[in-house]
This record gives structure tokens, C-alpha cells and sequence, in this order.
């Protein structure tokens, strides 16, 4: 396993770890995906460099344009949720309650 590869899997299960123990606010939990899918970026654009292929080149931009939707829906939901419960806890959001 080179650098590389343990930089990789080191910052995707930092911020996996993350978003499993440190759940309090929104914003940190959408910080935590938004980590987790740039080092998952990162690892898709330098995997052809390894193999030697340029066949996989669509990959890591379709990946960057899902993190791109994830992060602006996330954004969107925090600003909802700030304005209809005041606070971005996520104890105060109840599924249950409307």
C-alpha cells in the first residue's frame, strides 16, 4: 500500500468516523459527507493514473457533479431547518412532527 492509498482510506474513515460520533449540528454532518465524497473524488481521479488507462476519465467528473447536488441540497435543508426550528441541532429535528 503505497502513501498514497493510506492517505486515502486515513481521510475517508476520519470523516466517516466523523460523521458518526459528532452528530450535534447539521453543518458538521454535511461537512463530514462533503469530506468523505472529495477524498472519494480525489481517489477516483488518480486510480487511471495507476492503472494506465484513460477509459475512466468520466468517473471522477460525475462523482464531482453528485457531491456538487449532495452539497447543494444539504445547503438547502440546513437553511429550512434553521428558519423553521431556529437552530441547526439536529436533536430539535423530529421526523415525527410536521
Amino acid at each position: 500500500m503505497t502513501f498514497l492509498h493510506l492517505t486515502f482510506y486515513a481521510t475517508f474513515m476520519l470523516s466517516s468516523l466523523g460523521l458518526a460520533f459528532h452528530r450535534t449540528h447539521l453543518i458538521s454532518a454535511l461537512l463530514c459527507l462533503e469530506s468523505m465524497m472529495l477524498s472519494m473524488y480525489i481517489a477516483l481521479s488518480m486510480w487511471p493514473v495507476y492503472t494506465q488507462t484513460a477509459s475512466l476519465t468520466l468517473m471522477p467528473i460525475l462523482t464531482l457533479a453528485f457531491s456538487a447536488c449532495e452539497a447543494a441540497t444539504g445547503l438547502a435543508i440546513l437553511v429550512a431547518s434553521t428558519r423553521t426550528h431556529g437552530s441547526d441541532h439536529l436533536h430539535n429535528l423530529n421526523l415525527l412532527q410536521c
